[in-house]
């Protein structure tokens, strides 16, 4: 059985490189996921009907496939059908899948705290003159935000643990280093550390948005 020793000096530098990857990826697709969604949610409450088919088809698609299919066909099928579109590094096609699906989550949870708004806010926000683009802007969405934080908070840990699937398309995350060291040392006690920075990564963001959570948001 492996000592202490060895896990420490010879797997957690590689777990750990593992671990900034997979920090990494979730943070800033989640950020650019958050970002579209919001995008996405306005255009499928608009009344504009093109726009919020688009918004509709979009949300649809990368909600109702798997997310593992999705990144095979970013990583593995877009290049053969459209050359131009080919993305060589495995970190950024892995990036543009997760920001495509979580997109698509985040504008239903944007869409539903948005509408969760009693409609007095509106219709006190035009009796005092302001225009619906003022309305959001200074009303409803300041209000929003507050609904946000429990939900997305949810959506946030669900990347964390989905982002092992970027291992399918070997790139080095938690998951495929801890695999890369199984089949070199044919010992399952890798999985232990690796399970291990799993718990403690998805502690520390637990905790981050239950604080966020109690200075922000309306839930008590």
């Amino acid at each position: 059985m492996e000592t202490l020793k060895t896990i420490i000096y010879f797997w957690m530098p590689q777990l750990l490189k593992g671990a900034r990857v997979t920090v990494g990826l979730t943070v800033t697709a989640a950020g650019a996921g958050l970002v579209l969604g919001f995008f996405l949610a306005l255009g499928k409450m608009s009344k504009n009907i093109i726009l919020k088919k688009i918004c509709g088809a979009y949300i649809f698609f990368f909600r109702g496939t798997p997310l593992l299919m999705q990144l095979f066909f970013i990583y593995y099928a877009l290049p053969q059908i459209f050359p131009l579109l080919t993305i060589n590094s495995r970190f950024f096609a892995a990036f543009t899948a997760f920001s495509l699906n979580s997109a698509a989550y985040c504008a239903e949870i944007i869409r539903a705290a948005i509408q969760s708004i009693d409609k007095g806010q509106f219709e006190a926000s035009r009796a005092l003159g302001l225009s619906r683009a003022q309305t959001m802007r200074y009303v409803i969405i300041p209000q929003s935000v507050r609904r946000l934080i429990p939900p997305v908070g949810n959506e946030f840990i669900m990347m964390l643990k989905d982002a092992s699937l970027v291992s399918m398309i070997a790139l080095v995350d938690i998951t495929r280093a801890m695999s890369n060291i199984f089949n070199s040392t044919a010992s399952a006690i890798v999985y232990i550390p690796a399970l291990a920075l799993y718990l403690i990564i998805t502690a520390v963001f637990t905790l981050i948005f239950r604080k966020l959570e109690k200075r922000y948001s309306i839930y008590e």
